[in-house]
């Protein structure tokens, strides 16, 4: 039984995201972490394309990620608490491909994620977010080669799937399918979202609570 269908899961989630979600941590360095405490799932993703409206619409608070029409305005490792009894951690990550960046800052940037990456414990799996209407691009098949190499487990939701007509958004599907089939980190069923109708988050949710029963958390 799939999440979609999974009345339970789906219930816990609207339960766990429902309850007190607030920010706790912003990391510039890898130095700079916060303790690892119970399960952690990352957000990771081009520059605009949704990270921080798609936190706030899973929480159902408007302001609790900050967003911007300005890329690359995230540039730390942002971390929010759940309820206390939930044992779940969102970590927003900085946006990647912001060409009109220095080299200096999109370097540090990306040596920050790749590091995080590579030496986090209590990181379950990282949520790899596409802009639907444009699919995959080079620079996130550069981030799902290192998703490979720091073995983390990851999956890949679209963004603003209502901003695309359906024939479009099957045929996006159907590539990152095929491309995805070369990653075998990667978990194999993709989640479409819009954080404006709020498609796709009961599914997003209870993915999660998948993961906190599979780590017995």
């Amino acid at each position: 039984m799939t999440d979609a269908i999974n009345p339970t899961l789906i219930e816990r989630g609207r339960k766990v995201f429902a309850g007190d979600w607030h920010f706790i941590w912003a990391s510039p360095s890898i130095e700079t972490l916060p303790p690892m405490a119970g399960l952690e799932v990352a957000f990771a993703g081009r520059s605009n394309v949704g990270k921080s409206s798609l936190i706030n619409a899973l929480t159902g608070r408007n302001a609790l990620a900050r967003t911007s029409n300005t890329p690359g305005r995230t540039q730390e490792l942002i971390f929010f608490d759940g309820p206390k009894d939930a044992g779940l951690r969102l970590v927003d990550m900085p946006g990647y491909g912001y060409a009109a960046a220095s080299k200096a800052k999109v370097a540090s940037w990306t040596s920050l994620i790749h590091r995080f990456l590579q030496g986090r414990a209590t990181l379950a799996r990282v949520y790899v977010l596409i802009d639907g209407r444009h699919g995959l691009k080079d620079v996130d098949l550069d981030i799902l080669k290192t998703l490979d190499k720091s073995a983390v487990s990851y999956q890949i939701v679209f963004t603003k799937a209502d901003q695309v007509k359906a024939a479009e958004l099957e045929q996006r599907i159907a590539a990152t399918k095929t491309v995805l089939a070369k990653h075998p980190a990667a978990f194999p069923e993709l989640l479409m979202t819009s954080s404006r109708t709020g498609a796709g988050m009961p599914e997003l949710r209870a993915a999660m609570i998948r993961l906190l029963d599979e780590r017995g958390a």
